[in-house]
């Protein structure tokens, strides 16, 4: 039986195929734009090859849009009928197991199958990276990070996909507050894999959470390879950037950023829209006039409303049509979450919490029901993190919180959260807490009238 890249075995036939698999596999763990263009040439050449198909399904349902469910189902209707026409080994059963769980809801039925995978053959990284990647959806650091640290010993030097575990690995310690650590193996890492657009960001994320803008902006200029040639993940990266210089007070810079590079393609992607959305509710906050950007932001968002597949993209999608005034389209995704709310499954709890407090207190925000705005909010932040995204994309909430606090009146409630943001940060003050702590101070200085 043939191997893959990942020295795991394959029931593919062809050499040909293989080399293209191994093709989807380098493309998938660099964000490259190739890897549905490598995943297609296999399936055209080896139709009855059941993990290609499984791979396809996971892949679409990662992309949190209503329209790749059924593209998943007809995926995982193509595995079943391969899987009964021919041989499959253990590692691509367990894919076709995680594709079934994924599609009856639960996400994390997937993530243990795939780990059942790992159990056997720890040197996976296609299994290891989409484990991961499932896991960041549901907003688990540390059962990333615990999967990640079991698998490192098979990815010894001599592994040629070394480098993008220890990407991996580095996020999962970011996320995980060992900033440290985590720059260390990020770095190191791209030593291996160049072009690891996950690594370098997750060092990117490392500068961000330690309030070092300066070499967080050095960092992806010096690192552009990783990156550049990356799919529309290159677009988070931008944004990455666009937030070091919001936080070295460059508003001009990071609202240039966003025109040329984070929104230089109008798609409807849901990271695309979190990052446009999140940088303009930053800026706004600060104090900046963005114009009219939100509407097209807030008219692909309206599109959206009856998704409901990623709390953290529904959420983001809210923030647009704040932005956008859209008030009845507001109205109806709060009918539409209190109705996912009383289903079943992984993202039916997320939507009940926090989603259905996180929601209420984003419209109350735009509504300027400050008061409303932190007492919901601040209810929704105890489960916030399972939500799905990083510390540094869920930041936009923590910084709404404060400020719906400050305005209202909540003192003591706003400084609480800015300190248990402080200490996320393993207590570096970036500019935004800087403001916000002054702010507080002339607040309480103000004699009562």
């Amino acid at each position: 039986m043939k191997t893959d890249i990942c020295n795991a075995p394959i029931t593919l036939s062809a050499d040909s195929s293989v080399s293209e698999w191994n093709g989807m596999i380098r493309a998938f763990l660099a964000h490259k734009a190739a890897t549905p263009q490598h995943l297609g040439a296999v399936l055209e050449a080896e139709p009855g090859f059941a993990m290609g198909h499984a791979a396809r399904g996971l892949f679409s349902l990662m992309m949190g849009r209503a329209e790749m469910w059924q593209v998943a189902e007809d995926a995982r209707t193509a595995a079943h009928a391969a899987r009964a026409q021919g041989d499959v080994t253990p590692r691509e059963e367990g894919w076709i197991e995680a594709l079934d769980c994924w599609l009856a809801d639960s996400p994390t039925g997937a993530i243990a199958a795939l780990e059942r995978i790992l159990d056997a053959l720890p040197q996976d990284t296609l299994t290891a990276k989409t484990s991961h990647a499932i896991r960041f959806i549901l907003g688990d650091a540390a059962g990333m990070r615990a999967s990640i640290q079991r698998v490192l010993p098979a990815h010894d030097c001599n592994h040629p996909l070394r480098g993008y575990v220890m990407g991996c690995h580095a996020f999962t310690l970011e996320e995980t507050g060992d900033y440290a650590a985590a720059e260390l193996a990020g770095r190191a890492g791209l030593t291996y894999a160049p072009d690891d657009a996950w690594g370098l960001h997750a060092v990117a994320h490392v500068h961000d959470m330690r309030a070092e803008p300066d070499a967080g902006i050095t960092l992806i200029e010096d690192h552009a390879s990783a990156w550049d040639g990356s799919n529309n993940f290159r677009y988070h990266v931008w944004w990455h950037k666009a937030l070091l210089h919001l936080d070295r007070g460059e508003r001009d810079v990071a609202l240039a950023l966003y025109d040329s590079q984070i929104r230089a393609d109008k798609t409807d992607d849901y990271r695309d829209i979190a990052n446009a959305t999140s940088l303009l509710m930053r800026l706004e906050l600060e104090g900046m006039d963005v114009g009219a950007r939100w509407n097209e932001l807030g008219a692909l968002a309206e599109n959206r409303i009856d998704d409901g597949c990623v709390v953290f993209a529904d959420l983001h999608y809210q923030l647009a049509l704040a932005g956008a005034s859209k008030g009845d389209a507001a109205k109806q995704m709060s009918a539409r979450f209190a109705r996912d709310a009383r289903q079943t499954g992984d993202m039916a709890e997320r939507v009940a919490d926090p989603g259905l407090a996180a929601l209420a207190g984003l419209n109350a925000f735009a509504e300027g029901r400050y008061g409303d705005a932190f007492v919901q909010l601040a209810n929704a932040r105890p489960k916030i993190q399972t939500i799905g995204g990083s510390h540094a994309q869920r930041d936009v909430f923590e910084r709404i919180t404060i400020d719906a606090g400050l305005r209202a009146g909540h003192f003591d409630g706003a400084e609480q959260v800015l300190q248990e943001r402080l200490t996320l940060r393993a207590g570096r003050e970036d500019r935004f807490a800087a403001t916000r702590f002054a702010q507080l101070s002339r607040a309480r200085s103000i004699p009562a009238q």
